[in-house]
């Protein structure tokens, strides 16, 4: 099940689980539309991954399986293939 992750790991931007401009890896690494658009170009700067639309899920779930409250944040900021911080996946 996704995490789906309450922000944008480059710029922090609250993405809640209705977001329709979340953005993810197949790690799960999660962003912004302008993030991904910009200094990303497309490529999780962790995996260097295809970053594409975060489904959303139905909010009759999210009761049963809420979103996650874990912050992920790149301190620095992101940076396309830029190495992957501690407590990140790489």
């Amino acid at each position: 099940m996704l995490e789906l992750r309450p922000v944008c790991e480059c710029c922090a931007k609250a993405l809640p689980p209705d977001a329709a401009d979340a953005f993810i890896c197949s790690f799960e690494c999660t962003f912004c539309a302008a993030c991904v658009r910009g200094v990303l170009a497309g490529a999780c700067p962790n995996c260097g991954g295809e970053l594409t639309h975060r489904p959303r899920r139905p909010p009759e779930h999210l009761a049963r399986h809420p979103a996650s409250t874990v912050r992920k944040v790149n301190a620095t900021g992101c940076a396309p293939g830029q190495a992957s911080v501690a407590g990140r996946r790489a």
